[in-house]
């Protein structure tokens, strides 16, 4: 966080889930998760100015986002201003500056929501607890509370809104590949068919590995058949990335982008991850990225 005037500069880190398991649907129609997520250094800018008069302003430049009160930026900031009791006599004015590729599975939106509303309780010296931002997240989205934390992984449960942290991956690199085209989380969910056994088989599973993840292995993600059926290039870029030097791949979230693992070599050898990523560029373009994980929790 960085403040320049009367303006704070912070970034909004991208996410990728190194496992998900969906354990049912619950009566309020949201799924229970079992999720471990992992923030990482691919990040979004946003610029925040408290203004004197009550009114949200919201910049998208260089992009196709709304910006208004479909953004879930704005209505971040606006559930903070009801909250906080200050949305007749104050507003913000909100730059942002994309660079995660948006309903691409990485958390972008959920992240800039998130990161937002603690900015907020900093600019306004609100003092929130986080109990209380995480309340205010949890409606936006089932990622939104995990970057109210501080924490760089967790595992979660409920929503997304049961956190708790775990060791964060160290020793890889991560090469991002977006296809370049959308994914609706709200379609995935809906093309989930959740079987008993596969239910028995999940929560098994999850439990089984939940203390062993830091090793990473294996990575699991029960959306990724449903998004592959309809989208046979996720399972491409799979292959490729695994035949290319990566240890593992795996769809983050609800889909398209996939990431691969490179392990760090002693030797800071990384000839495999550079050649694996030009290849990738020469298709994908923009939406391939090399990245790291964010530090220790």
């Amino acid at each position: 966080m960085v403040q320049t005037g009367g303006t704070l500069v912070v970034s909004a880190p991208a996410k990728v889930n190194l496992s998900l398991h969906v354990l049912g649907k619950r009566s309020d129609g949201y799924h229970e998760l079992d999720t471990v997520m992992q923030k990482l250094d691919l990040a979004d800018t946003i610029k925040i100015q408290r203004l004197s008069e009550p009114t949200i302003q919201l910049s998208c430049p260089d992009s196709d986002l709304p910006e208004n009160d479909t953004n879930l930026v704005w209505k971040a900031a606006a559930a903070f201003l009801r909250e906080t009791c200050l949305e007749k006599e104050s507003g913000v004015s909100i730059i942002l500056e994309k660079n995660i590729p948006v309903a691409a599975g990485l958390g972008g939106g959920s992240s800039d929501a998130g990161i937002v509303l603690v900015t907020l309780n900093h600019l306004f010296g609100a003092n929130l607890s986080e109990e209380t931002l995480i309340r205010l997240g949890s409606p936006l989205g089932a990622d939104v509370p995990f970057f109210v934390v501080p924490h760089c992984s967790v595992r979660a449960g409920g929503i997304g809104d049961r956190m708790k942290p775990v060791p964060a991956l160290t020793g890889f690199s991560l090469l991002l590949v977006n296809p370049g085209f959308s994914v609706s989380t709200a379609w995935v969910y809906g093309n989930f068919t959740l079987t008993r056994a596969d239910k028995d088989s999940n929560l098994s599973d999850s439990r089984e590995n939940a203390d062993t993840l830091a090793g990473f292995s294996p990575l699991y993600n029960d959306l990724e058949t449903v998004t592959i059926e309809h989208y046979p290039e996720i399972a491409a870029i799979k292959r490729f990335l695994l035949d290319n030097g990566a240890s593992d791949a795996l769809m983050s979230g609800s889909g398209p982008t996939v990431f691969g693992l490179f392990p760090d070599r002693a030797n800071g050898d990384e000839s495999d991850l550079q050649r694996c990523a030009a290849l990738l560029v020469e298709k994908y373009g923009r939406g391939v990225f090399v990245t790291r994980p964010l530090g220790v929790n």
